[in-house]
């Protein structure tokens, strides 16, 4: 038995994947289920408006969750703007509503999301697109632009930056500096930090 349990998963690709929803709803999420507040924020009503639509409405049937909270479907929030849709927009009853909900659901059409929330949602996506881009920026700081003694720190002390610099100017061709042909001189270079010790 285990075993023809661990096929039917298999089959359907287990359930760590989420299957993709498609039912033509944009309700900016991949959700299945929703609370009752998410889902008063999407149709554009109080809470007890969809208490009371519950009642009236046979079609709408929220789950209860461990914890007793109604939990919406997302056929359920479609069935919401088909309500919302026939009761605001095209003024119907309530027992109108519901006589046309129960004769031809598929033909009403879905009133879209409230406004504010699609606003909310637009701003998310754009805040978290902002935030990944702040990301992106704040990885390469400047080192000019930030505390100076802190960049030294992050960097494993003066000693290993500095050898990490030159290693890297080494390294580049368009940093390299050719030495002049000729004799040396002495007075042009720049003497090293051994030779300041002593002082």
């Amino acid at each position: 038995m285990a075993s023809s349990t661990r096929t039917k998963k298999a089959a359907r690709g287990g359930r760590s994947k989420r299957r993709a929803v498609s039912d033509g709803l944009d309700l900016g999420s991949d959700k299945v289920f929703f609370k009752i507040g998410e889902v008063a924020e999407i149709v554009g009503v109080a809470t007890h408006v969809l208490r009371y639509w519950e009642n009236e409405f046979k079609s709408i049937r929220p789950q209860k969750s461990k914890s007793q909270q109604r939990v919406y479907r997302r056929r359920d929030v479609e069935t919401l703007l088909k309500i919302k849709h026939l009761l605001y927009g095209e003024k119907y009853t309530i027992a109108g509503a519901k006589q046309r909900i129960e004769e031809s659901r598929d033909e009403v059409p879905t009133a879209e999301p409230d406004l504010r929330y699609r606003a909310r949602r637009s701003f998310a996506e754009v805040s978290q697109r902002l935030k990944d881009l702040r990301g992106l920026v704040d990885d390469d700081v400047d080192p000019r632009s930030a505390d100076p003694a802190e960049y030294v720190r992050q960097r494993g002390g003066g000693r290993d930056l500095y050898q990490a610099t030159t290693q890297t100017q080494e390294q580049r061709p368009e940093h390299r500096v050719e030495q002049p042909a000729g004799p040396s001189q002495p007075l042009l270079e720049r003497p090293g930090r051994d030779a300041h010790a002593g002082r």
